[in-house]
């Protein structure tokens, strides 16, 4: 006789529950991925790639940092100035208000004396002005012309000192403020140093020697392009000098410019010279020399040698003479990088520049394409 029992489905249970085969692969699959997510995590280390572009990013938000630091520590030793200079000036002129309100009193008092009316010294102190207090008691009209001159010359002198006052007042609020913007700005910088230094340092030796072949490669191809760039003017100024060969007829006007181009190159010659010397000393964010340097700190002391006066900082220092093509570039003048002009380097020739590069470097010369060729913002002459 025929059995009525079904036979038992092939499979496994799992907590007294009877599983398919395909149920049971997909819970081996589920646990597989379960697995391997909670592994992912123990290996989020970031890419050399990455640590690279974020200590490079690091270093550019510190230069940056440095740049407002330096403008506010310009700033800052300007407006101390101001203040001393505005504190010392109330100071003298309240002693000699102070002295005309004595002379003022005794004129009161000559005149109490005379019998023309009771002198209040409390009235004459807390008046709002000398005339006022003439006025109430009557006593300008009996005083000679000399007093009254003296009376004028008070009011005059006191109105001048309370506008002092403020003006004083004003500037030390302002100097407070900047003293708490140089104070951020350095915080920043040692926070964002702080942080390279941290990223470096979690590097193995073997990843720090894959680190330094990148950084080989990044400054071969610096080298090719300011290669590239030395040639593309060679051409150019040879192509110019043939052309003003052509043109004879035109010898004042290019006599004109001979001139200035010589001026411009001598004054160059100084600079890099200076330049030259400071090779080897260390980068110092807010350093402007003798013996280390940020990148505005040294291209302001390299011109500077020159009888050529630049401003502290990156962001003055785009500003102070006239933009030229790269192209065009020539010894002496100043290289601007990066989007928000954060570094600047002086340029030699032949695509090359002397600079102050960053921290943990040392003043040297460079391919001006040592960032990439993206990087480079432009070329402004000083002088």
């Amino acid at each position: 006789m025929a059995s009525h029992r079904k036979s038992r489905p092939s499979g496994t249970r799992v907590a007294g529950i009877r599983t398919p085969a395909l149920a049971t692969a997909a819970l081996t699959s589920v646990a597989l991925l379960s697995q391997t997510a909670t592994a992912a995590p123990a290996d989020d280390k970031p890419s050399l790639e990455e640590v690279e572009k974020k200590v490079g990013d690091l270093y550019r938000q510190a230069e940056t940092a440095t740049e407002k630091y330096n403008g506010a520590k310009e700033k800052t030793a300007k407006q101390r100035e101001q203040v001393d200079t505005l504190l010392d000036d109330v100071a003298e002129r309240t002693q000699k208000l102070n002295e005309a309100r004595e002379e003022l009193g005794s004129f009161a008092a000559a005149q109490y004396r005379s019998g023309a009316a009771a002198p209040d010294t409390a009235t004459f102190l807390l008046a709002d002005s000398p005339q006022d207090y003439f006025d109430q008691t009557q006593l300008m009209g009996r005083m000679t012309s000399r007093q009254k001159s003296a009376v004028d010359e008070y009011v005059t002198e006191q109105s001048a000192t309370m506008k002092k006052r403020q003006e004083a007042t004003e500037s030390l609020q302002s100097l407070t403020e900047t003293q708490s913007d140089l104070k951020t700005a350095k915080a920043t910088v040692q926070t964002k140093l702080a942080d390279a230094r941290d990223l470096l340092s979690k590097l193995t030796a073997e990843e720090k020697a894959r680190l330094a072949a990148i950084e080989k490669e990044k400054q071969e191809e610096a080298t090719r392009k300011a290669a590239e760039l030395a040639r593309q003017q060679a051409a150019e100024q040879k192509a110019a000098q043939e052309a003003a060969r052509q043109q004879e007829s035109s010898a004042p006007s290019s006599s004109s410019t001979a001139v200035t181009d010589s001026s411009y190159a001598t004054k160059a010659a100084k600079a890099l010279a200076f330049a030259r010397t400071q090779i080897g000393k260390p980068y110092v964010w807010g350093a402007t020399g003798p013996e280390s340097y940020d990148c505005s700190g040294l291209t302001q002391a390299a011109w500077n040698a020159a009888g050529i006066s630049l401003p502290r900082t990156t962001y003055d220092q785009v500003n102070a003479g006239t933009t030229v093509s790269l192209s065009a570039a020539q010894p002496g003048d100043l290289v601007f990088f990066y989007d928000d002009v954060t570094h600047v380097g002086l340029y030699i020739g032949n695509g090359m520049m002397i600079h102050a590069p960053k921290p943990g470097a040392y003043v040297r010369e460079e391919s001006i394409y040592y960032d990439g060729e993206s990087a480079i913002h432009s070329v402004v002459r000083p002088a």
